[in-house]
């Protein structure tokens, strides 16, 4: 799939599925690329439009210098189903994903018909962990945070697999201007007074052993739309979607088919 030119930022995002289908669009976590998903695809039902791409900074599109803002983070999601025509699709956000699901539902409703905020908050950390993050990497880099970033991520006993080091790899290897620029554009966002104007159908997940977004941060976010629908995933950590891919599918397709979307 192309590198798209977004008003002078290269975003490179893939499709997959029927491409006459409801579009559903998966956005990543911090440190992760459009991979972060793979495991999920084969799970969702057959006729989907799905619609994946590494934001700025990350993956295969391209690194501008930082910082970032969770604004420019927005539009280029905005820009990328403008240029795809993309409408009212399901809109699938975790982690910093989860927030640039939330501006965009706020920004262009034409765009989103719902979404679901996974592992995610309407703020997340304080200025004073995110400075200190910031600080570590600029030092050492990123595999300074790798192993503290790994305990927070995963549970107990994914972090003992073969598999873990996949996500490690995919961390460290991701550009340090990127991860630096996105990390500041998570510690500038405040999205409390946006996100609870929501009231397009929401379904928000939280995995029992997430370090970077624990439960009650995400109960606390779901409680902020009126008719958010809660999904407590047991035994999952912060990427739920790699560590129990078929029954995060099976949350996806349920509520899809239950707001009408497939």
């Amino acid at each position: 799939m192309p590198l798209t030119e977004l008003k002078g930022t290269g975003i490179y995002w893939r499709e997959d599925g029927d491409p006459d289908g409801a579009p559903i669009v998966f956005a990543n976590a911090l440190g992760t690329d459009h991979r972060l998903w793979d495991g999920v695809l084969s799970y969702l039902p057959a006729g989907l439009r799905v619609i994946r791409y590494d934001k700025r900074g990350h993956g295969l599109s391209d690194c501008p210098p930082r910082p970032y803002s969770m604004g420019a983070l927005v539009s280029d999601a905005e820009r990328l189903l403008d240029h795809l025509q993309v409408r009212d699709c399901l809109f699938v956000g975790i982690s910093i994903g989860g927030m640039i699901a939330q501006g965009l539902a706020v920004k262009r409703l034409d765009l989103v018909r719902a979404v679901v905020l996974s592992n995610t908050a309407a703020k997340i950390g304080t200025h004073g962990t995110w400075d200190d993050r910031i600080a570590t990497v600029e030092s050492g880099g990123i595999e300074a945070l790798a192993g503290g970033t790994m305990e927070r991520w995963f549970s107990k006993p994914f972090r003992a697999t073969p598999d873990m080091r996949t996500w490690r790899h995919m961390l460290t290897r991701t550009p340090v201007e990127g991860y630096l620029g996105c990390m500041a554009a998570i510690r500038g966002t405040d999205f409390y007074t946006p996100t609870s104007g929501l009231t397009l159908p929401t379904m928000v997940i939280a995995g029992t052993e997430d370090g970077s977004t624990p439960p009650d941060l995400v109960r606390e976010t779901a409680e902020l739309i009126k008719g958010a629908r809660f999904e407590l995933m047991r035994g999952a950590g912060h990427l739920p979607c790699v560590e129990q891919p078929k029954a995060y599918a099976a949350l996806l397709a349920d509520f899809a088919r239950s707001t009408g979307h497939i």
